[in-house]
């Protein structure tokens, strides 16, 4: 057992919406305006927060799930990402209030992860609506289980000095945590949402500006001294062997295409990471400003936002074609949710049919409520060249979207034991050396995806070549 020090510290909040965000990247623009170096870290399946998390502290932002991933590929994924960059401290931002979770025991919560990886938890308190009262909120989070030691309170959206003084002496009196920072009500510290959560990066008018107000509230408004000694205060953390960067990747055999612009930017970088280590050169294309697919042996389109670009998509005449004959050629493609869409035959979005790739015999349509939400637990109907047969896969969905006429004629991969997938019933549609689903996969919940990938797209290059 191998015991690795890492300061490190979570920001929860005691319910959704309640500031944690906010906090989190003032604290990260700060840490990284000082030279501290920091990873952070987000916990459960969002794409779109850490998106936030990179533009605030420049480096990358890595997810933890203990449903999705399980419990020991979270503290090797915490500890990898990490030695990554040496002598770095770690900011791990909570999801959802700090006991929400699918688990009665509370493993999936946000408190599982802070026990998971014992780090003390700074508490992002809503302080509207309430004054003394608010220590009540503060010690039943303390109580429940699992427990985990709040090591600081900020209280965010706070109207008066008055309210401020009342409930800092509450807390301090009767639940022994400090209030380390006291944020006034700001219109301003608003994070625009929609309806998948915020609006990502590349959407917003000026997520730099929000980013520089949300770090002159926590300077102006928090300990900050304190704040970073919460980060010390984590134990030693034992893992099972000592955990390493690898110190070479292996030597580049193929080129895999990822789509990567504002339509399509949900990728978890444990992915990216995993197809660059198993030997593939990523080459990223921008569905805007591409016309023609450049020399690749495997093509990853992930999720994102097509519907709020199907003009431009539907536009791109040259790209559509060139992805449609490349995969009929036979190249490897994984498409997820938002690329499982491009690659139908069209797309209804506000009363608007868009033509699309047409590789898929699939029109998609849009409704108001999600299809689709949560976790997937998928049973794999037969062997492919992507999964065995029987191999069953944890993932996540979150789509509007779903087969305009509920059912399709291609061969899916999955049957859905959780969650509603494709059809409710299947997910995973199969086509030549396609995989194109509704779910997220991260690669700890499926790890011998990269490389398997990489082993298609050689397969490829070779028969592309001779």
């Amino acid at each position: 057992m191998a015991l690795i020090s890492i300061p490190r510290l979570v920001i929860s909040a005691s319910w959704k919406s309640a500031g944690k965000t906010t906090v989190s990247l003032g604290l990260l623009r700060l840490l990284a305006e000082k030279g501290v170096p920091v990873v952070s870290f987000k916990k459960g399946p969002d794409y779109i927060d850490p998106m936030w998390h990179r533009v605030a502290s420049g480096g990358e932002c890595y997810n933890l799930d203990t449903w999705m991933m399980g419990e020991a590929a979270c503290r090797d994924t915490f500890a990898r990402s990490c030695a990554r960059r040496p002598g770095s401290i770690a900011l791990i931002e909570g999801n959802h209030g700090l006991h929400d979770g699918l688990d009665m025991a509370g493993s999936d919560s946000s408190a599982g992860l802070a026990a998971l990886l014992d780090a003390p938890v700074l508490l992002v308190i809503d302080s509207r609506r309430m004054n003394r009262g608010v220590a009540a909120q503060v010690l039943g989070l303390q109580a429940m289980p699992p427990k985990v030691r709040i090591a600081g309170v900020i209280l965010n959206h706070v109207a008066t000095a008055r309210q401020e003084s009342k409930q800092r002496q509450a807390i301090e009196t009767f639940c022994n945590a400090p209030v380390l920072g006291a944020i006034p009500a700001d219109s301003s510290l608003l994070l625009p949402e929609r309806h998948l959560g915020l609006v990502t990066v590349g959407e917003a008018s000026d997520a730099e500006a929000f980013i520089r107000v949300a770090a002159g509230q926590v300077e102006r408004h928090c300990d900050l001294a304190a704040i970073r000694s919460l980060f010390d205060e984590a134990a030693l953390l034992p893992l099972p062997e000592a955990v390493e960067v690898p110190s070479s990747k292996k030597e580049a055999t193929v080129k895999i295409g990822v789509f990567r612009d504002v339509a399509f930017c949900f990728y978890y970088p444990d992915n990216l990471d995993a197809l660059r280590d198993a030997g593939a050169e990523l080459v990223f294309i921008d569905t805007f400003k591409t016309t023609a697919l450049p020399e690749i042996d495997g093509l990853y389109l992930g999720g994102g936002f097509p519907e709020s670009f199907f003009a431009e998509l539907s536009a791109n005449a040259g790209l559509l074609r060139d992805v449609r004959e490349r995969i009929e050629a036979g190249m490897p493609t994984w498409a997820e949710c938002g690329g499982l869409i491009y690659l139908c035959r069209s797309a209804t979005w506000e009363g608007k049919q868009w033509p699309l790739a047409g590789v898929l015999p699939v029109d998609i349509a849009y409704q108001r409520k999600p299809a689709g939400c949560g976790y997937l637990e998928l049973e794999s109907r037969a062997g492919s060249e992507w999964f065995a047969a029987g191999e069953r896969v944890r993932a996540h969905e979150f789509h509007y979207s779903k087969p305009a006429d509920g059912g399709v004629d291609l061969a899916c991969q999955f049957d859905v034991a959780k969650g509603f997938g494709l059809t409710g019933r299947e997910d995973g549609l199969l086509y030549k050396s396609l995989f194109a689903s509704y779910a997220h996969f991260h690669v700890a919940a499926h790890p011998e995806w990269a490389e398997r990938f990489v082993a298609h797209a050689n397969r490829f290059r070779i028969q592309r070549l001779t």
